[in-house]
């Protein structure tokens, strides 16, 4: 082994932290920045946020270095950046919601820094405790079983919060176990899919030019299926749906390479979202306030119920232009809860215009592509399919949230993965952000093995 290779895995992490570095000043920069521009003077907090932000740098990279040494140097700077103007623009609406009182919303900013130290904190965690991504795949169905109780438990126990009960209250804690269970779906998907995906490419009768996959295991996408559809008219949480069936159709469609599994999974979506969309109330009123935003502004729209959010995200993003008002300049207090909700991305598009908005696209895309990157590098049939699996759920969550908003779908009430405040959506994209950091470095370690001390 020569010693340039060996040299490697140092040198992505002297790429991690210089990187590292420029996410600090650039989050750091940006707190400042909206300080001045809101109040004219400097954040009172400055100091201990700037220390804070150092530390949620230095720390991960410093356990990164040390339990996945060969690590792809991108994604936890991404996902830091991220992080990072999440935090800036939950200040920058705390600001606002304090001076406007009449709202009602209580500050929000420093208990996300809390959720983010906590969710940075297991990240590093899972790095020293699973050293190996496929000892996960000897509890697959133990990750099915969780998952499935965790998806069901707000139907029965969850509180109705804002139309739909995707919460479980812990005293005065909330819970999203939504969150949680895309990275065990994947796990399990993965696991399922690395066993079965012989039989699930291999067998079945041509049709109309595709193979139809055959009765006997068809049955797991039809339970797929109907449990995403229970999840949809019990819960009322059509972001979840979305993401567990999607995700299940695309590692499905991966695993076997036949398109008939996306052709049946399209029409069962279809089909289920259609009957659901008639009969369910709250999923019928989100599809009418997609098709007639507007309408929120007249009295018959008024009377109907219908919420005006989307048509102020809209107003939003139109007076946000191509570069924005300028952080602190616009005014995304008038959607109410932007800072808790999906609508945070609507500040991105106000104050920091349509540039910004592709600039944060970008940075999702970045961190999903470095996790297809690890995908393609990974020897191990298990560690391909979770880490696809996990960049694919990441994708569909940031497209029904991103296409929610722009009036491209409609509302789902997903946060924003890294920017909307929300301890259960930063701990589990912290967990995922772990997850793929050790795919990742287990796949070079295969690839480009350290060589011995003294060796040649």
């Amino acid at each position: 082994m020569s010693f340039a290779a060996f040299a490697r895995a140092p040198n992505r992490r002297r790429t991690e932290a210089g990187l590292l570095a420029l996410v600090v000043a650039i989050t750091v920069g940006a707190y400042a920045y909206t300080g001045l521009s809101m109040a004219g003077s400097l954040p009172a907090g400055l100091a201990e946020f700037a220390a804070s932000v150092s530390l949620l740098a230095l720390v991960p990279h410093l356990a990164v270095r040390r339990w996945a040494a060969r690590a792809d140097p991108l994604i936890l700077p991404v996902a830091l950046l991220l992080t990072g103007l999440g935090l800036v623009l939950l200040y920058r609406l705390d600001v606002a919601y304090r001076a406007r009182p009449d709202l009602k919303i209580a500050p929000v900013g420093n208990g996300q820094l809390v959720w983010t130290v906590i969710a940075v904190g297991l990240c590093i965690g899972v790095l020293l405790v699973v050293r190996e991504h496929r000892w996960l795949q000897r509890y697959v169905y133990v990750t099915m079983a969780v998952a499935l109780i965790l998806l069901m438990a707000p139907a029965f126990f969850g509180a109705d919060q804002f139309g739909a009960k995707r919460w479980i209250m812990l005293g005065p804690l909330s819970v999203q176990p939504g969150e949680f269970v895309k990275i065990m779906i994947a796990v399990f998907f993965a696991g399922y899919l690395t066993v079965n995906r012989d039989a699930l490419a291999l067998t079945g009768r041509r049709f109309l030019g595709m193979r139809l996959p055959p009765g006997r295991q068809l049955g797991p996408i039809v339970t797929i299926w109907a449990l995403s559809l229970l999840v949809l008219v019990f819960e009322r949480d059509l972001g979840t749906s979305l993401i567990f069936f999607g995700l299940f159709v695309i590692m499905l469609y991966l695993a076997t390479e036949r398109t008939s599994w996306v052709v049946c999974g399209l029409l069962m979506a279809v089909v289920g979202a259609g009957v659901v969309g008639s009969v369910e109330p709250h999923v019928h009123g989100r599809v009418a306030a997609w098709l007639h935003p507007m309408d929120a502004f007249t009295d018959a729209g008024r009377k109907a119920g219908i919420s005006e959010q989307l048509g102020q995200a809209l107003f939003s993003f139109g007076s946000g232009g191509l570069t924005g008002s300028g952080l602190g300049q616009g005014h995304p207090e008038l959607i109410k809860f932007a800072g808790n909700s999906d609508f945070i991305l609507t500040s991105v598009g106000e104050e920091l215009g349509l540039a910004g908005v592709m600039a944060v696209l970008t940075l999702y895309a970045l961190l999903a592509q470095r996790g297809f990157s690890a995908a393609l590098l990974a020897r191990d049939p298990f560690g391909k399919l979770l880490a696809v699996g996990l960049s694919s759920a990441l994708v569909l969550q940031v497209f029904v949230v991103t296409g929610g908003v722009t009036g491209l779908i409609p509302l789902t009430g997903k946060a924003l993965p890294f920017l909307a405040k929300g301890g259960s959506s930063m701990v589990a994209n912290w967990l995922m952000v772990a997850l793929l950091i050790r795919i990742s470095d287990s796949a070079q370690r295969r690839r480009e093995p350290i060589a011995p001390r003294g060796g040649s």
